[in-house]
């Protein structure tokens, strides 16, 4: 997957603002998350990337229920502390974000830029079990010690899924996929988020 070309070009509208998280009265700034967003606008190349999404979730889903291209850029000391994606009864019939398109099933978080000495910045999912063998240290930190669950490493070109709900994601939020952004101790990163919900996406 091309993950790089959503970033380069017209396909993002040019203007990074800080990220905001959901609460019960809408989005807020939080220091809780310290990155900055853009929202890609939809062109040939991210409908590319959102169809090939579709396509690897093997999933009887149409394209509109995958929210548009959210890209965040870390700096130095940014980081999106421990959260879910998926919301919770608190937001049901709250605010529209929540509403729109129901519940998120699934996340893709791509690693679209690294800088070459960064550090830090890892995604951390600190109740899932780390797999046995060194050869996964290409992809997770291995320096980390077992019991803090499992970090991927920030190369640029790889990417993160998950799904979100339980029972094929027509139950409620998987507790297991609790994670965060890690604070870029060193250098910078730029991701790529994409989810898709239980319908369509207004």
């Amino acid at each position: 997957m091309d993950h790089k070309g959503a970033a380069d070009g017209d396909s993002r509208d040019g203007t990074f603002h800080r990220s905001n998280v959901l609460s019960r009265d809408g989005e807020t700034v939080s220091s809780q998350r310290t990155s900055s967003s853009t929202t890609v606008i939809p062109d040939v190349v991210s409908d590319c990337i959102l169809e090939r999404a579709r396509q690897f979730q093997g999933l009887d889903m149409p394209h509109t229920h995958l929210e548009p291209i959210q890209l965040v850029h870390y700096g130095l000391g940014e980081q999106y502390d421990f959260h879910k994606d998926w919301f919770g009864e608190e937001y049901a019939g709250g605010h529209g974000s929540a509403r729109a398109g129901g519940n998120r099933v699934s996340s893709f978080f791509a690693y679209v830029e690294a800088s070459e000495d960064i550090v830090g910045g890892g995604t951390n999912f600190p109740r899932l079990q780390a797999p046995p063998g060194k050869e996964w240290c290409r992809y997770l930190d291995c320096d980390e010690p077992w019991d803090a669950g499992v970090t991927f490493r920030p190369v640029e070109g790889n990417a993160v899924f998950w799904t979100n709900l339980v029972h094929g994601g027509r139950g409620g939020g998987d507790e297991r996929v609790l994670h965060a952004g890690l604070p870029v101790a060193r250098g910078l990163k730029v991701g790529m988020n994409i989810w898709a919900k239980q319908g369509t996406h207004n």
